[in-house]
């Protein structure tokens, strides 16, 4: 579990979410690619031109981000002031990126 408090992490995780619709909408006004991003609640879906999905989902109660791509699903907990893999240490927005380029064949890049 994290130390952060339960306001800090929601604080936090809208951030992220925000900064991936952010970076969605730059694309989308800079003809860069056509991904359509939904979000409900802590929920983010990114849809491809192909159609497949990355999912982003806040999990309020482990304090941890998770996300689902086609290659499979990543938890992330917050430390040293970043999101980082539980499994390998990768920070969330490398990951993100990587499997945004994996599904999109576009070299797509998202930064926090």
């Amino acid at each position: 579990m994290s130390e952060l408090t339960d306001t800090q992490y929601q604080s936090l995780t809208q951030a992220v979410l925000a900064s991936i619709e952010a970076t969605v909408d730059r694309w989308l006004q800079d003809d860069v690619i056509d991904v359509d991003a939904h979000r409900t609640g802590g929920l983010l879906e990114l849809i491809f031109p192909d159609r497949s999905r990355i999912v982003v989902n806040t999990q309020p109660p482990l304090h941890e981000l998770w996300l689902a791509s086609r290659a499979g699903g990543f938890h992330f907990r917050y430390q040293g002031g970043q999101w980082l893999d539980t499994r390998d240490g990768r920070e969330f927005f490398f990951v993100l990126s990587k499997e945004a380029t994996a599904q999109s064949g576009t070299d797509l890049e998202f930064t926090g």
